[in-house]
């Protein structure tokens, strides 16, 4: 990908953050909803955005994706005043579900019983060959 978008994708990702965190004022949207990663089109006028829950509280997810795509013309105008692009993109939002994924992975890790590994430094003893 092109130098030119991918520091669109870095200042759209930071300014839609800011704008999701601190300027958004529903009571669904709060500071656990964050911005993981914003791919943007080489002409500009699209750009997929993915959001996460990083309070692990994923069944608010439906809810929070709602908000933020009936949201859109709001975070569109904001975007303008902070950014100067060639187009406004048309914002795609969509859940990102590999925190959700690592969280569960992490939980079954914990709930496995691993017995701790033995020392190894029997293992070179000669009489073993």
């Amino acid at each position: 990908m092109s130098n030119r978008i991918d520091r669109a994708n870095a200042k759209l990702q930071k300014a839609l953050q800011e704008i999701v965190a601190f300027e958004m004022n529903d009571p669904r949207i709060d500071a656990f909803v964050g911005v993981n990663d914003v791919k943007v089109a080489p002409d500009f006028r699209y750009a997929k955005v993915k959001i996460a829950l990083t309070d692990g509280d994923y069944s608010r997810a439906p809810e929070v994706m709602k908000v933020l795509k009936r949201s859109e013309g709001f975070i569109k105008a904001k975007l303008a005043e902070k950014l100067d692009l060639p187009h406004m993109p048309k914002l795609d939002f969509a859940f990102d579900k590999n925190m959700q994924n690592a969280i569960r992975v992490e939980e079954i890790l914990k709930g496995l019983d691993i017995p701790p590994q033995e020392d190894t430094e029997n293992d070179s003893d000669p009489e073993n060959d």
